[in-house]
């Protein structure tokens, strides 16, 4: 019987044109899928560096407030990146804003703050702003209230040359005066002199400015006796005006200085007002900040304003807010009228009320 064969049906070949299209279409398939895991895989958060975020927070500007820290992921060249730095610098920058308007509506009465029982102020500032060098742990209860003595080896200053000082025997801290030296140079080549009239104080020496002015023994500011003022609370407001209580002033501190003249005045016209401008110009170049300037938007009260004063903010800014954190009034005492510190609000209204600028 004859069977009838089917045909085999030739199969058409692949152009050229066709096989190097299938090949992009494996190409493109392959690299999708390779690029979904490795974005799957920087999604991944590596546990391990919780303690590397913390030290994030902890490099001046990289504080988180109140905000979460951004994602941080691991790339494949071992560095550890931020996703959005834009975006997070941009929210650094607001945080970092709001908490300074904060504290200026709390200083000028605006937001309400409550000291707690001891004393402290119940609403802490943000660190961001600090420039820290040696942190807290460094700086003892002794150290904020004066109670210190500079000319010890292990004290960490420097005697003050009589090439910047009108007198001998004043004391900074070593890194305030080698940024002081250099302000001092760079003055110089403008024809300036910068003189330093006041450095250092310890509570005893506070403690003798206060107490001539309490009883009487020196002026107060306009050629009044301050004895010739009953109401201790009323004496201690006007001695305030340019005078620190014992444990209370920035110059325990070793960070501060007053320059040339005591007298604001002095800076309003000829060489004086030169220096002033000049420093108002360049002095934050080497680290320094006018804390006391005059009462308006930058600071609400307190001390009056000192043109000649003058302080190292990258130290400075570290005991201010150590002061802020450790001292109450129970700390400030053993000078005559110290029982009127608290009436007087001398933390929250003197020591804490500067020029924005210098924390």
């Amino acid at each position: 019987m004859y069977v009838k064969r089917k045909k085999k049906k030739k199969h058409k070949k692949l152009t050229w044109q066709e096989v190097l299209l299938i090949i992009m279409v494996l190409i493109l398939a392959l690299l999708l899928i390779f690029s979904r895991g490795f974005r799957a895989a920087g999604r991944v958060e590596w546990q391990a560096p919780d303690q590397a975020v913390l030290a994030l927070a902890s490099m001046p500007g990289g504080g988180f407030s109140s905000a979460p820290p951004p994602q941080q992921h691991l790339h494949l060249d071992g560095h550890l990146q931020t996703h959005g730095q834009h975006h997070h610098q941009a929210l650094q920058d607001h945080l970092r804003h709001k908490d300074m308007h904060n504290q200026h509506l709390t200083e000028t009465g605006h937001e309400h703050t409550h000291p707690s029982g001891d004393g402290r102020l119940s609403t802490k500032h943000n660190r961001d702003m600090m420039d820290s060098t040696s942190g807290f742990g460094d700086i003892t209860t002794d150290m904020l209230l004066g109670r210190i003595d500079p000319e010890s080896d292990e004290a960490g200053f420097v005697e003050i040359s009589r090439r910047y000082a009108n007198r001998q025997g004043m004391f900074l801290r070593r890194e305030a005066m080698k940024a002081f030296t250099a302000m001092h140079a760079a003055a110089e080549k403008e024809g300036l002199q910068l003189v330093v009239l006041s450095a250092t104080r310890t509570f005893s020496h506070q403690k003798r400015i206060w107490e001539n002015k309490w009883h009487g023994v020196s002026l107060l500011h306009g050629d009044i006796l301050a004895t010739d003022i009953d109401d201790p609370v009323e004496r201690s407001r006007e001695i305030l005006r340019f005078s620190a209580m014992p444990g209370t002033s920035r110059h325990h501190w070793g960070t501060d200085i007053d320059l040339n003249s005591l007298q604001n005045s002095y800076f309003t016209h000829g060489q004086g007002k030169r220096i002033y401008e000049w420093l108002k110009a360049n002095a934050a170049d080497y680290g320094f900040c006018q804390p006391y300037t005059a009462h308006g938007k930058r600071r609400a009260g307190g001390y009056e304003e000192e043109r000649w004063h003058w302080s190292y903010k990258p130290l400075a800014s570290e005991f201010y807010h150590a002061f802020e954190e450790r001292i109450s009034y129970e700390d400030i005492g053993g000078f005559d009228g110290a029982e009127t510190a608290r009436e007087m609000q001398v933390i929250e209204d003197y020591v804490l009320d500067v020029n924005m600028e210098c924390f």
